[in-house]
């Protein structure tokens, strides 16, 4: 089996900043891109960032020079560095991987159980 664990979500002021993590384990073999969603009361589940194997990044327009994506492929992590948060960043944020297991030929897509990121004006 395989999980995905997030961590740093918390309360922050406007203008603030905060760090996710998001670890991976289990019977991993490999993992391709790993990245972080998130949904607002409300609103559909939306892209934040994503990083791949390279390390080529894409972010969502709303958090462009604002929120960094990094992977430490050794220890099957990625985390998220949110800058000048604001108030529309408030959501659940999640942590999503394609991940090959042992024994796969193809990845499977999971999910993380989702950390609160609350940003208060």
């Amino acid at each position: 089996q395989v999980q995905l664990v997030e961590s740093g979500g918390g309360l922050v002021q406007a203008g603030g900043s905060l760090r996710l993590s998001c670890a991976a384990s289990g019977s991993i073999f490999s993992i391709d891109d790993m990245g972080w969603y998130r949904q607002a009361p409300g609103k559909q589940r939306e892209l934040v960032a994503t990083i791949n194997k390279s390390g080529n990044t894409k972010f969502a327009d709303s958090v462009k020079g604002r929120f960094t994506i990094c992977r430490d492929n050794a220890n099957s992590t990625v985390f998220l560095q949110m800058n000048n948060l604001k108030p529309e960043d408030t959501a659940v944020y999640l942590c999503n991987a394609y991940i090959y297991q042992i024994f796969f030929t193809t990845p499977a897509n999971y999910w993380g159980q989702g950390t609160q990121v609350t940003v208060s004006s």
